[in-house]
């Protein structure tokens, strides 16, 4: 630990005095919630997405790719709550912060690059039904993942390069962030804003507004499917807004104005705020794009029905062991009445093959 401070101290160090109070009061809450609910979420959302890949449904490439994002952001809450309990010092190797920061960061662009996969795959097949079918393939979601996982991993490592861990005025070690950011993070925003979100959102819009324009067209379509179509698109794109759009404009903020302590001071909270909102991207990710489509739900109630019945055979079994039972008494207690399925919520231009 003293070699890690040592070399921390003549890497960098900052004079700027920054209120961490939000990590100590927000920081654990949401950070505890988004592990506890993120993480059984996200693991049934992985099961899901294998049972997919097993139709040949190349959406189930995309979910499970979009899974796998989050479960490694997901794994490194512990590190970060650890972090903020501490009063922001990383007591941890340096190559460890900077992994848990790639993770945190890096991310939100991987779930933004599958999320727009997502959109696109929809959108063909609701709107060209019968064109593009080479772009709705296993193997094309394949290349299609390894591109994506590709450019963030270079990105990642030019980020792992120039990141450096620094040292405030109360010598506590700051994990993966500058006060005030650097010259080289100017341009890495800029990308992070215009490449990583406000183009991904144009295109997750133009692929939903084409959805809700054919199933508006489509007399077929009973109404109530209709409202509940619009409904579902529209929580897509605000939850988008709302995980990824504060935090990318604050980005874009912080790089055009933050040159000194003074500015860098006002804009943490509510900065901070913004990276908080981020993480509940992989708590909406499972409900907005598993566990709403109609496979996956009937999986859902196919496993509860199962989990019931096999309750009671053992409350069966108990019952025989206490008490002698007529044959006739037997035959009614293994009855297992009718489960009467509720409606589905999804709608059939999500309905998967």
């Amino acid at each position: 630990m003293q070699d890690f401070t040592q070399k921390v101290t003549g890497n960098s160090s900052t004079n700027c005095t920054i209120n961490h109070s939000i990590h100590q009061t927000l920081s654990p809450t949401i950070y505890i919630l988004v592990f506890g609910v993120g993480l059984p979420a996200n693991c049934l959302s992985l099961y899901y997405g294998y049972l997919q890949i097993r139709a040949k449904n190349e959406l189930g490439i995309y979910l499970c790719n979009l899974t796998i994002a989050d479960l490694f952001y997901i794994f490194s809450l512990p590190f970060w709550l650890q972090y903020v309990l501490q009063h922001d010092n990383w007591t941890y190797d340096a190559n460890l912060c900077k992994i848990c920061g790639i993770l945190l960061y890096e991310n939100i662009y991987i779930s933004v690059g599958f999320l727009c996969c997502i959109s696109i795959d929809r959108y063909l097949a609701v709107v060209h039904p019968f064109r593009f079918y080479q772009f709705r393939t296993i193997k094309a979601a394949v290349v299609v993942s390894i591109i994506i996982w590709g450019k963030e991993i270079l990105m990642s490592w030019f980020v792992f390069k120039h990141a450096d861990i620094s040292m405030d005025a109360e010598s506590h070690i700051i994990c993966f962030e500058h006060y005030p950011i650097k010259d080289w993070e100017h341009n890495i925003n800029y990308y992070r804003f215009f490449g990583g979100f406000l183009f991904p959102f144009f295109l997750l819009l133009f692929s939903y507004c084409g959805i809700l324009r054919v199933v508006r067209k489509s007399h077929g379509t009973q109404k109530k499917t209709k409202i509940q179509i619009k409904r579902l698109v529209s929580s897509t794109v605000i939850i988008f807004l709302v995980c990824f759009g504060p935090y990318h404009i604050l980005l874009v903020i912080r790089s055009l104005f933050e040159n000194s302590c003074m500015f860098a001071e006002k804009i943490f909270n509510i900065y901070h705020f913004s990276l908080l909102l981020t993480s509940f991207n992989c708590v909406a990710d499972p409900v907005l794009y598993c566990f709403s489509s109609e496979s996956t739900y009937q999986n859902f109630v196919k496993m509860r029905d199962s989990g019931l019945t096999c309750l009671r055979c053992l409350r069966t079994k108990t019952q025989v062991s206490y008490q002698l039972k007529t044959l006739e008494t037997l035959r009614k207690s293994n009855s297992v009445p009718a489960v009467e399925e509720p409606d589905l919520i999804i709608h059939h231009y999500y309905k998967q093959s």
